[in-house]
């Protein structure tokens, strides 16, 4: 199939796909992308090397967390990160998801992702300070919601706190590296704050953002080897430019294919998140070309053995 033909076949399997609304029902539940047999194989590969594929709620950051699980889920995949600040519902205008939320909104949201067979295993960037109150809020929601690993970029001064409760919780912390000149966006100063530290502490690697930092991501993905929690990865139509915008996967300047090698070589097992900040409109066709991308170059991966 090519590619236009690819994007049409997705473009009417998404149409009126979902609905939103009150607590999920066996009709407002996502349709689901129908996967053919080479396809299937191929996300069962990359299921056997450990490699799970998830969306980042940010690339649905013009639609409510409740439109980000169906369309996540009509995708056909199983994970998610969410992100304080995104509107929950369109029933519920006024609230925002995050880890301030009353217990009956967790319990809904809980029920929410169940129902579209999806897990809640990251949230992040989440801030994390010296204030230990605060600092237990999170890791209290991150425990109650199944969440397993925390994205966040906390000063050097907060880890001896944040690692502490990283143990104590059974939770990872994920350090985020936003363009420069935010504090983490050299992979060097990543290793620097996980220096001598719990094997829980490591890195949320935003391949985009060291394209966009002008960091080549397979030498820092290189440099981070031991240390890589999750991914935000993405491939760009530019290297070294701030402004570089997301592209399917294998189509930009990232080396994509090279990058996931690299991490199959390093034996990394753990959660990648699609994190596609272009077409935020309609943004879900490109993102099954990552998805598709991702399965195809695991399962190659796998018969390279």
């Amino acid at each position: 199939m090519n590619r236009t033909a690819f994007l049409a076949v997705i473009a009417l399997l998404w149409t009126g796909c979902h609905r939103e609304g009150g607590a999920p029902s066996s009709a407002s539940e996502p349709t689901r992308l129908t996967r053919t047999k080479a396809q299937r194989e191929a996300f069962q590969a990359a299921e056997r090397m450990g490699w799970r594929l998830g969306v980042q709620a940010y690339s649905f950051n013009h639609f409510t967390f409740y439109e980000a699980i169906d369309k996540t889920a009509a995708l056909g995949l199983r994970y998610i990160e969410a992100y304080p600040g995104q509107t929950l519902t369109k029933d519920k205008p006024g609230v925002q998801f995050d880890h301030n939320l009353p217990a009956d909104l967790r319990a809904e949201i809980r029920e929410r992702l169940r129902a579209a067979g999806l897990k809640l295993t990251n949230y992040g960037v989440v801030g994390l300070s010296t204030n230990e109150k605060e600092a237990r809020k999170v890791f209290d929601f991150a425990e109650e919601m199944g969440i397993e690993t925390l994205g966040s970029e906390p000063s050097l001064e907060a880890m001896d706190l944040v690692e502490n409760l990283c143990e104590e919780y059974e939770i990872n912390l994920a350090i985020h590296n936003h363009p420069a000149p935010s504090p983490y966006w050299s992979p060097d100063a990543v290793l620097e704050a996980c220096k001598g530290r719990s094997k829980r502490i490591g890195s949320c690697a935003d391949t985009g953002h060291w394209m966009r930092s002008g960091v080549d991501p397979l030498e820092a993905l290189r440099k981070l080897k031991g240390r890589i929690v999750s991914l935000h990865f993405k491939d760009l139509n530019e290297f070294g430019v701030p402004g570089a915008h997301d592209v399917p996967w294998g189509q930009g300047a990232g080396n994509a294919r090279e990058m996931l090698a690299e991490l199959r070589e390093q034996g990394f097992r753990g959660v990648f998140f699609v994190e596609y900040e272009h077409n935020w409109e309609n943004s879900v066709p490109e993102i099954a070309e990552c998805v598709a991308f991702f399965n195809q170059v695991a399962a190659d991966l796998e018969k390279e053995e």
